[in-house]
This record gives C-alpha cells, sequence and structure tokens, in this order.
C-alpha cells in the first residue's frame, strides 16, 4: 500500500486522506480503500474519483471506539452498527492513522459538546442586532476568535496526553531492551538511544508543563472574556430598550401634533374621534414609516402604541393612530351587532373527546407487500389504517387556525398581510406530526360542512368532485372579510420503506377590503418506517406564496429531516418580498411549534456567507417576534388520534346537514365507536355500491352517444375513447381559473339556502 497523499497530520490537522485496506468479507479479505478523514467523520471510497459522487460509508467518530489489534490492524466501531477492520501497510502508518484519528476523535467529541452546550453559553447570541450598531458582526468575530482560541487549547491539551502516552511507552521499551544485556557495539547504540530518549523525555516534561500553566491562564482569561462580553451585550440590551421607548414617544407625540393640526384645519371631519388622530394623518405616517427605514435603517421603528402591542406583527402601524377614531370603533360595532343574539342563543357545547382507539394486531407487510408502486387511492386498505374522520375533514381542518386570516383582513400593509398568509400556510402542518392515521377516501358526491359562523365567523363547504384522480372542493365565506379557495387532488405512491403524499392544485385567499388575492400550493408529505418501526411524518418542499394584486412574494423552505444536521428538525424558513424584489421581512420557526417574523432593515449581498457558505444575502433585522403557535393537544391525544380540540368536533353528529354528509357515513361512525369489523364490512359494502353507480353512469353516457350520433361517426377512433363517466358535481362547477389556468371547481352556491329551507331531494344517495 502506498502512503497518504498528503502530508504527515500536525495534532491540529482537519484533513486526513490515504489508502488503507478494509476487510470486506471472508471471500475477498482485505481490499485498498481510499479513506478521507475530515470534520469528525471517517468515510471511504473504492477509488479517490468517487470523492465527488459516490460514498460507500461513514462513520461519526464522536461516539466511535478506536482499539488496536496488532502491528498494522486497528478496528473502529461506533457500538455495533458500523464496524471497521482496517490494516496499514505498515506499523509507522498505522500509527498515523490512530494519531489523526484521536485528534479528530477528541475535536469532534467537543464540537459536539459545544452544540450541546451553546445556549448556556453565549444565551443572546442569537438575539438579533439593531441595525447601525455594528455589534452583530463585532460580537460575531469576538465569539468566532473565542470559540478558535479554545478549540486549539484543546488540541494542545490532546497533543500533551498524546506525547505523555508515547513517551511513557517509549522510555518503557527502551528499558526492556537494556534489560537483555547486550555487548559489543548493539549494547553501546541502545545506551545512546536510551540517553537520547531520556534527555527528549525531560524536554518534553518541560514543554508538557508550559503547556499546563498555559492552558490554565487561556482557560481563566476565556472566563474572563466571556463575563466581559455578556456585560457588553446587557448593556446594548439596555441602550436598545431605552432608544425604542423614546422612538415611540417621539412618534406618537408627531403622530398627536398631526392629528391636532388637521382637526384644527378640518372642523368637520368626523374621522378624528380622539385628539389629533384622523384618517389623513395616519396614511401620512405610513408613508414616512417607509420612507424613514430605507434613508435611515439604522432607526428602529416599533408601533406607535403599547396597547397594539399585543399583535405580533405591526399591521396595526397604520391603524395605531386611529385607536380613537372611527374605524377601530367600526369593528366593535359589528362584533356587538352579533353580541345579542349569542346572548339569547347559547352557542353550542362542543364534543371534547370520542372513544379510545382499540388495540388491534394487523399483519401489515401481508397487505403492503403487493402494493408497491401503486397509488395509495387504489389500495383496498382496512380501516386499521385509517383515522375516522375523512379527507373532506381534513381539508376543513386547515382552519384550525383561522385567526391569522382574521387578523390578516384588518391589515392595510400588504406586505404585513403576507406574513399573516405565509403563516396561515405553515400552521395547517402542525395537525400533521403525531397524525400516521389514514383519513378515509371520500366516495363520490360526499360532502361535509363545518359551519362555525356563530364562533368564529366562516362556514366552510367540501365537496369530491371526482374519484379517479380524486378530488376535493373547498369553498370559505368569512364575515370578517375573507374568502378561501382550494381543489386538492392527491397523488401518492407508496416506496416500500416510506410513502410519499404529493398534493397538487392551488389554495386561494382573497380578501375583501384590500382585494389582495393570494395563492400557493402544498408541499409533499413523507411518512416513514412503513414496515418496521415506529411511524413519523415529515414535511418537505418550497413553497411560494404570491400576492397577483400587488405582486408581493413570500417564499418559505420546508427543510427535510437530516440524521447529520444540526439544524432545528422540522425547520421552515420565509423571505417577504415586495414586486421588485426587496425583502422587507424574515420569516422563520418550525411547522410543528411556532413561526417568528423579523423586520428587514437593511440587506447585503457578498458578505460573509456563514458557516455552511450557502448564505449570500444578509439580512439586518429587528428582534424577533412570534406571529403563530400551535395549540396544546387535548388530554390523552396519544389515545383518541392524536386529534385536535377542533378534529375531536368534526365527526360530531349534527342535525340538519346534507344526507351526503362525511358525519352520516357509517363505516366512518362505526369506526369512531370502535367497531372495526363491522365498519370493515360496511367499507366494502359503500366501495361496491360506489362501482355500481360508476357503471351505471357509464352505460347512460354510452347510450346517449349512440342515440345522438349517426353510423359513419360511430366508426370514429375519437368517439370510442371519449369519457364514458359524465358525473356532474352539486356544489361545485368546473371551469378555467383566471389567475391560474388551471381547470377547478368553484362554488356556484345554493347549498347554504337548501340548508335553511330543509330541502335535499337534489342530493344522491351514496350512503
Amino acid at each position: 500500500m502506498s502512503e497518504p497523499k498528503t502530508p504527515t497530520p500536525t495534532p491540529a490537522g482537519d484533513t486526513y486522506k490515504g489508502w488503507v485496506f478494509k476487510w470486506t468479507n471472508y471471500i475477498k479479505g482485505y481490499q485498498r480503500r481510499w479513506f478521507v478523514l475530515s470534520n469528525g467523520l471517517l468515510s471511504y471510497y473504492r477509488t479517490q474519483a468517487e470523492m465527488g459522487h459516490t460514498c460507500r460509508g461513514t462513520i461519526n467518530l464522536a461516539t466511535a471506539n478506536i482499539t488496536v489489534d496488532d502491528a498494522c490492524n486497528f478496528v473502529i466501531s461506533n457500538g455495533g452498527a458500523q464496524t471497521y477492520h482496517l490494516k496499514a501497510s505498515c506499523e509507522v502508518e498505522r500509527q498515523r492513522w490512530i494519531t489523526a484519528l484521536e485528534l479528530a476523535k477528541a475535536k469532534a467529541a467537543r464540537m459536539q459538546a459545544e452544540s450541546d452546550d451553546s445556549g448556556d453559553d453565549f444565551p443572546p447570541s442569537s438575539a438579533p442586532v439593531a441595525p447601525g450598531q455594528g455589534g452583530g458582526s463585532h460580537n460575531s468575530e469576538v465569539q468566532s476568535a473565542l470559540r478558535t482560541l479554545g478549540s486549539k487549547v484543546e488540541d494542545l491539551s490532546t497533543c500533551n496526553d498524546l506525547i505523555s502516552k508515547h513517551g511513557s511507552a517509549l522510555q518503557r521499551s527502551l528499558s526492556e531492551l537494556d534489560s537483555l544485556r547486550l555487548t559489543g557495539e548493539a549494547g553501546e547504540k541502545i545506551r545512546q538511544v536510551t540517553e537520547r530518549a531520556t534527555l527528549f523525555r525531560i524536554t518534553s516534561n518541560a514543554m508538557i508543563n508550559a503547556c499546563r500553566d498555559f492552558l490554565a491562564l487561556a482557560q481563566g482569561h476565556s472566563k474572563r472574556w466571556q463575563k466581559a462580553l455578556q456585560a457588553e451585550r446587557e448593556q446594548r440590551v439596555r441602550l436598545e430598550e431605552t432608544l425604542e421607548q423614546l422612538a415611540k414617544q417621539h412618534n406618537h407625540l408627531e403622530r398627536a401634533f398631526r392629528g391636532a393640526a388637521q382637526s384644527n384645519a378640518s372642523a368637520d371631519s368626523k374621522s378624528a374621534a380622539g385628539p389629533g388622530k384622523g384618517e389623513a394623518s395616519d396614511e401620512d405616517d405610513d408613508n414616512e414609516f417607509f420612507d424613514a427605514m430605507e434613508e435611515a435603517p439604522e432607526f428602529i421603528t416599533v408601533p406607535a402604541d403599547p396597547q397594539f402591542h399585543k399583535s405580533v406583527f405591526s399591521c396595526f402601524i397604520t391603524e395605531v393612530g386611529k385607536q380613537e377614531g372611527t374605524k377601530l370603533n367600526e369593528e366593535p360595532l359589528a362584533m356587538n351587532q352579533e353580541s345579542p343574539s349569542q346572548e339569547l342563543v347559547p352557542l353550542k357545547k362542543r364534543r371534547t373527546r370520542i372513544p379510545d382507539k382499540p388495540n388491534y394486531s394487523l399483519n401489515l407487510w401481508s397487505i403492503m407487500k403487493n402494493c408497491i408502486g401503486k397509488e395509495l387511492s387504489k389500495i383496498p386498505m382496512p380501516v386499521n389504517f385509517n383515522e375516522p374522520i375523512s379527507m373532506l375533514q381534513r381539508l376543513s381542518e386547515d382552519l384550525e387556525y383561522h385567526e391569522l386570516l382574521d387578523k390578516a383582513a384588518k391589515c392595510q400593509s400588504s406586505l404585513e398581510q403576507m406574513c399573516y398568509v405565509a403563516a396561515f400556510s405553515v400552521s395547517s402542518y402542525s395537525t400533521t406530526v403525531y397524525r400516521t392515521g389514514k383519513p378515509f377516501n371520500p366516495l363520490l358526491g360526499e360532502t361535509y360542512e363545518l359551519d362555525r359562523r356563530r364562533e368564529s365567523g366562516y362556514r366552510s363547504l367540501c365537496e369530491q368532485v371526482s374519484h379517479h384522480p380524486p378530488a376535493a372542493a373547498h369553498h370559505v365565506i368569512s364575515d370578517r372579510g375573507w374568502t378561501l379557495r382550494q381543489e386538492i387532488t392527491v397523488a401518492s405512491k407508496f416506496r416500500g420503506k416510506y410513502l410519499s403524499i404529493m398534493p397538487l392544485g392551488t389554495i386561494h385567499a382573497i380578501f375583501e377590503k384590500s382585494n389582495n388575492h393570494y395563492t400557493w400550493k402544498k408541499v409533499t408529505t413523507t411518512v416513514h418506517n412503513i414496515i418496521v418501526g415506529k411511524l413519523w411524518i415529515d414535511q418537505s418542499g418550497e413553497i411560494d406564496v404570491v400576492n397577483h394584486t400587488t405582486g408581493d412574494r413570500c417564499h418559505l423552505k420546508f427543510a427535510p429531516y437530516s440524521y447529520f444536521s444540526r439544524d432545528v428538525a422540522r425547520k421552515v424558513t420565509g423571505v417577504v418580498m415586495d414586486k421588485d424584489g426587496k425583502a422587507h421581512y424574515v420569516l422563520s420557526g418550525t411547522w410543528d411549534e411556532k413561526m417568528e417574523f423579523s423586520r428587514v432593515m437593511q440587506s447585503s449581498r457578498g458578505g460573509e456567507n456563514g458557516t455552511e457558505g450557502k448564505q449570500k444575502t444578509v439580512y439586518q433585522t429587528l428582534k424577533a417576534r412570534e406571529v403563530w403557535r400551535r395549540n396544546p393537544l387535548p388530554e390523552s391525544a396519544e389515545t383518541t388520534y392524536y386529534f385536535t380540540a377542533l378534529a375531536l368536533t368534526l365527526n360530531e353528529f349534527e342535525e340538519g346537514v346534507a344526507p351526503t354528509d362525511s358525519r352520516r357515513r357509517p363505516d366512518q361512525r362505526l369506526m369512531e365507536e370502535g367497531r372495526w369489523d363491522e365498519a370493515n364490512a360496511e367499507k366494502q359494502r359503500l366501495e361496491e355500491k360506489q362501482r355500481i353507480a360508476r357503471r351505471e353512469r357509464e352505460r347512460e353516457a354510452a347510450n346517449q352517444r349512440t342515440s345522438t350520433v349517426d353510423e359513419d361517426s360511430l366508426t370514429d377512433p375519437s368517439l370510442k375513447n371519449a369519457p364514458h363517466d359524465s358525473y356532474q358535481a352539486l356544489w361545485f362547477e368546473g371551469c378555467k381559473d383566471e389567475i391560474t389556468g388551471e381547470q377547478v371547481h368553484i362554488y356556484k352556491g345554493g347549498y347554504w339556502e337548501a340548508k335553511e329551507r330543509g330541502s335535499w331531494e337534489c342530493c344522491p344517495d351514496i350512503f
């Protein structure tokens, strides 16, 4: 085996490469492989050319054990999952690898400990820095210097231990040779080597003592530097808070002055209900607010009135000057108009629990082994894999955090409104984190209504408008100024180890007051460990939320889970930009817990690229604030399919709903009650009934074509390939979407009027 291509590693070396023989099997024995040691990871390849594309294996040295078998052999193992039996060309080469591996292992373990303790060592390091202070880059440089110094000191300590260890071993070996009492020239040579080894050990001990003193001194200074840095941070935070209060007072006084001046100039203006706060001044202040940020980005801008600081976004910045004016009085009046009816007729008490999930055993592999590569909608599944709600109800569950759209409807700035809409698009995934059950596939013509007008101000209606491919249309109208509609087609594939669910279709959100029209799509959902292990769900992909009225855009990225990533699991990041591509807000958080936003004060390109070298744009932002947080799950959620408080009420029976409503579906109801055997039998009956109805429609369509064409046209091959199923949705009609150009189904009206009349004669018998 040839020597390594790189120089002999120094104690602080970060990378080491070379050829090593690796044990493969009893037939081939040891085979020559190219090994690369870098950043605490030992990887190997068949050839050097494979380094760019094919890694044959990697082991993390932070948790690995390194043992020496004999003169040339050594073993690396991480506890049983991975074990490499390696052989070097000679003992010297083996010792070089052992030294490099021990150094890399110590550094990897130290980096892992620092990663775990980073929150304790530098608590404020992740806090945003006010623009214009210059503190962010300075603190980063100081912290980087401290980390580098600490790393080098730890390397020195590791070398100290290695020198002591190898020096003692050398001294023992020489003492054993000396005890052999060799005579002549050989004995003289051994005595010379022993004397030189003794001199080397004396020198090494002196160096070790000096290094130990330096280590203690460096550690002491490091602690003092950290304390000084912490004190500087605390002082900066206090200064920022003081400046923030001054900015609030200045903005408040300026608005009051301008409002008072306008009130004196226009005495008949009815918009100024409070002293000095009118609509026109609010619009002027709104324009000045954005101009001030562009011209003086170091200026900290916050909501003018702390009373409205309860909102996580600054969407009340433009409204805060009207807190005593007419526009803010209108909303309480509108709410007060509904309050008498709410007092006369108490709100319906919704259920808070469903029967516990029974514990039925089932051989999953016996069912799934014949389903690899097929679409999930075409696989006959028992209810054992389901949860007792339908896909229509799962779509309605997107309204769990409808209050985000309520708040967005109040915003006068489209960019702030975009932040709420983006947070709403993320919040719909929070209900899926523990939900590994499959919802029931809706029957063709099945509907589901969710009437929460009195509680939350909205009405929702879903209908299954197509069976192959399965497609559901959804329409929501809110009294609080917004409309939501979507048509989702689910494409799913079973890949053996995991299940991929790809929702196809566009979601639309329209706000009445601003006429802003937003669209976005859903990301891919992956269910892992289908065959072996505990099921878990991940969301991955990218979402572009687009405001087609103003051209604003928010790009959200759902990071897929990675075992080697140090980022927070289920991470979501996004940037809100205007039509010119200028960033105004940065969104960050996780799709299962919360989302935060930060106001961008300044952005720059070509700065430091970050630790991974991927970030090319640096945003200077204000302190992050929370815009959305997941509601806690109800008690005993693990025994009730991990349903949220809203999901527990979705299948609760209600009087007056349509005969096609999912609440009336018998197999779903039987499953909820724990009668799974009966539910499976009922499920087969419903599916067979649906097949019979489809064949009847195809027969009627064929008869109709036969009666409307002449004999010559019957020979036309195009007519033979024409679709046979002429099904038409009841409450939705197909058309071309003006925004996206897609063929969609849009609500045509009539459902809620039919419910008020109790007239359901038009509904088909599907159950």
